[in-house]
């Protein structure tokens, strides 16, 4: 069972009161996909924590919509770009005038970490993990190396500097791929490719690919459970501050994917093996602060996907979850504590928190609501039960979706998915829903022995799925598909489901989801915060 920690009430950050060093604290700057509000609260429990333990804080950011730029957040407020000019003036002009112990650059995502090779060449001493340390998580050819030594499995993978490298990269790993330009934020430009035309639409279309601006590629690892873990580092001692399963399976950008704390579904052996990995890499990185790894299981293997030396957008998820306020003690370990300095006691968790993205498709009536490697949420909600099930149907609930507890379903799956479709269906019709399917996914379900009506795809005749949809004759949709082609010809099914408000999910996955919250989810109780705390104190 997945273990959390409490921490003494009286464990706290010190300095000297007398002397007042200044601290700088770099923002996330303006909030977009993929640099969300996540980011911001952690720079500012950082501001709190730090002024109450004796520092100036001086924070840096140019976000009119966040806590971080309120003006009694920080002892002073830099509102100015985020460039590399603009901050190595601003902690120029501070360090005439006062005693500057250093910068934090991991708490505000990926933008202040761009800053901080120019810092270090200006001799700007950086807090907690050095920039080295940083680009060697990275540099694709540096942390590589790195794997090997530590003896870690990763996709096979390559770097492609032209659309011929891609394709000798392609042919040599094999299809599925997971195919990214490098250094971009939220997956931008990210893309699965499962067949040879698309490569070239993406090569040709998506990126430009030259010398200084490679595209990665990574072998796309079929049915895969992939996990989340944030950490804290002092440089010597290792604390695993949540290991969270997503819902969707591999291939969903994390910051779209809903995910459970603890895990539903990981053994104790492979909850071991991630501990020590993350420990692995933690010590080899020389982490001082924060990490992110993400990790992803297939058949009994783990494979590592990326490492983030610094705050994750999970960090605000996990705290709220196990009361571990991690931003908080993650800016004093980068101020010099210890976290052994720290009374950390085992404890289990009592309920299931579960994080689910809030999506703007509503606003954008273009834009298509299928989920992929590129990120497209602008938020998240959370849910707490008893159960998987009741967390799973309060975080439905806050991004506003009402499961339904019957009525009629649509399947649709790709064929990968169908071997294990009539699992799903089956447990449809014991919670009182009739199923409809097209005629390739009707016919897998008639010959599991379950019953499934048939029902036209979009254009193959009147009436179709869309037809049922404008109808209101359709109250939850499971539509599964891959390739380009395919995801097009779907695409006015999930608009119609966005439009009509029907629930839907483009994963197998998420479809069992949806039915064990249906089946759990009933009575959902309301508790607070500080309630789940003390009930974690309590054991």
């Amino acid at each position: 069972m997945y273990s959390t920690y409490e921490i003494a009430a009286d464990a706290e950050c010190e300095a000297d009161p007398s002397d007042r060093q200044k601290i700088v604290i770099l923002g996330g700057g303006p909030n977009r996909i993929g640099q969300g509000i996540e980011f911001d609260y952690c720079c500012v429990h950082a501001c709190y924590t730090l002024a109450d333990a004796g520092y100036e804080t001086i924070m840096v950011n140019c976000n009119p919509e966040t806590v971080s730029t309120d003006y009694d957040t920080s002892d002073r407020l830099y509102f100015e770009p985020l460039t590399d000019e603009d901050v190595i003036s601003i902690i120029r002009r501070e360090a005439e005038n006062g005693d500057l112990r250093g910068v934090i650059v991991q708490l505000g995502g990926q933008t202040p970490l761009k800053i901080a090779a120019a810092l270090e060449a200006e001799s700007i001493p950086i807090l907690g993990t050095s920039p080295d340390a940083i680009d060697l998580a990275e540099d694709r050819e540096r942390f590589q190396l790195l794997l090997k030594k530590l003896g870690l499995l990763q996709p096979e993978n390559g770097i492609a500097h032209s659309a011929d490298e891609a394709r000798d990269i392609v042919q040599r790993i094999g299809l599925p791929v997971v195919i990214r330009p490098s250094y971009v934020l939220g997956g931008r430009a990210m893309e699965v490719v499962h067949q040879m035309d698309d490569l070239e639409h993406y090569m040709r279309d998506a990126v430009v690919v030259s010398g200084k601006n490679p595209v990665l590629i990574d072998r796309f690892l079929n049915n895969a459970v992939e996990v989340d873990v944030d950490a804290l580092c002092d440089g010597s001692d290792i604390y695993i501050g949540g290991i969270m399963e997503h819902i969707e399976e591999a291939g969903i950008h994390s910051g779209d994917s809903a995910c459970s704390l603890p895990p539903q579904h990981l053994s104790d052996k492979t909850l071991d093996a991630l501990k020590q990995q993350t420990k692995d890499l933690a010590l080899a990185l020389n982490v001082v602060g924060l990490m992110n790894i993400q990790f992803a299981i297939r058949k009994n293997k783990i494979y590592l996907l990326e490492v983030n030396p610094r705050g994750s957008r999970t960090v605000p998820f996990v705290a709220k979850t196990t009361g571990v306020p991690l931003a908080k003690i993650a800016s004093c370990i980068m101020a010099g504590e210890k976290l052994a300095s720290y009374n950390l006691t085992e404890r289990h968790l009592p309920h299931v928190a579960v994080k689910e993205a809030v999506f703007p498709f509503a606003r954008f009536p273009g834009v298509d609501v299928f989920l992929g490697p590129e990120m497209k949420s602008t938020g998240e909600v959370m849910g707490v039960g008893d159960s998987f099930g009741e967390a799973f149907a309060k975080a439905s609930l806050g991004v506003g979706d009402i499961l339904p507890t019957g009525g009629r379903a649509f399947l649709s799956v790709k064929d990968s998915d169908k071997a294990h479709l009539p699992e799903v269906a089956k447990e449809l019709i014991a919670l009182g829903f009739t199923l409809v399917g097209t005629s390739g996914t009707q016919r897998v379900l008639l010959a599991a022995g379950v019953e499934c009506g048939k029902i036209q795809k979009v254009n193959e005749g009147r009436p179709d799925v869309s037809d049922m949809l404008k109808n209101e004759q359709i109250d939850l949709i499971i539509n599964t598909t891959e390739g380009r082609q395919s995801i097009a010809d779907s695409a006015v099914i999930r608009r119609l489901a966005l439009q009509n408000k029907v629930c839907y999910t483009t994963t197998l996955t998420g479809g069992e989801a949806f039915c064990i919250a249906i089946r759990q989810g009933q009575g959902e109780q309301v508790r607070s915060l500080q309630d789940l705390h003390s009930r974690i104190q309590q054991g």
